[in-house]
């Protein structure tokens, strides 16, 4: 093997892998899980991703050599790697170099992000991007800071960020990141059609949100605030009814 540069030496830390992945971006998809997030959702899934420190630590050759063994998956499906967390743009340096290798290989990168970190390091990110699934907990700032314990306003930098700034791409010239929105309805919490509206309007500015996913909540992750003593707060919240998502979708569609 070549030599490795300081940069595919750079480690991160990492809660876990899924090695076949359907549903965080296009295709069959190699996931990793990064461990650390600053937010506090409260119909968080991975709560056991948020501390920081914590997880397996590994290169970023590391990751690319085993995710390799599934490229011909990825070519076959249209498929690649998909870094979420956690919050991914906690650990920019290993993000960066990891889809920076995926270039040089062929490889389709997806990040997956709630868009709440510096911008300076997020867009050193997006230079090797293929595709930005961005958690948009909220439009309403009191809302999503109920939801996150934190601000929306570096979520709608991020987004903005990405359609006044163009980078190169992995075919050769420039273009702006595409990006998918993912929307998580949750009763009684951020399901008001006012807000829901306009956020779609909001999104409808930039020609670059080529998609957007409304994700119904639910509890499948209940057991583990459990394990880790944390408080469910939505214990009793119901999932929404189909007709609901489909109302958001609507609301929501670029």
């Amino acid at each position: 093997m070549r030599g490795q540069s300081q940069g595919e030496l750079t480690k991160g830390f990492i809660h876990s892998v899924e090695t076949c992945g359907t549903v965080d971006g296009p295709g069959i998809r190699y996931i990793l899980f990064m461990q650390g997030c600053p937010l506090r959702c409260l119909f968080c899934h991975n709560p056991d991703t948020w501390r920081f420190g914590e997880g397996a630590a590994r290169t970023a050759r590391e990751v690319v050599e085993e995710a390799k063994k599934y490229k011909s998956y990825m070519r076959f499906s249209g498929g690649g790697i998909t870094v979420t967390g956690g919050e991914p743009l906690m650990q920019p340096d290993f993000v960066r170099e990891l889809f920076k290798l995926c270039r040089m290989e062929g490889i389709h990168t997806a990040l997956d992000t709630s868009g709440y970190a510096r911008l300076d390091q997020a867009e050193e990110v997006l230079r090797y991007t293929d595709l930005l699934l961005l958690d948009l907990k909220s439009f309403n700032p009191d809302t999503f800071r109920k939801i996150t314990g934190t601000e929306v306003d570096r979520t709608k930098l991020l987004l903005e960020t990405t359609a006044q700034k163009m980078y190169a791409s992995g075919k050769g010239g420039l273009r702006h990141v595409p990006v998918c929105i993912r929307f998580v309805l949750v009763p009684g919490l951020n399901d008001d059609w006012d807000d829901i509206a306009e956020m779609g309007r909001y999104l409808r500015q930039f020609p670059n949100v080529v998609q957007v996913d409304v994700l119904p909540f639910h509890k499948m992750g209940e057991y583990k605030w459990e394990a880790l003593g944390y408080n469910y707060v939505l214990h009793d919240t119901r999932p929404p009814s189909e007709s609901d998502v489909r109302r958001a979708q609507e609301l929501l569609a670029p």
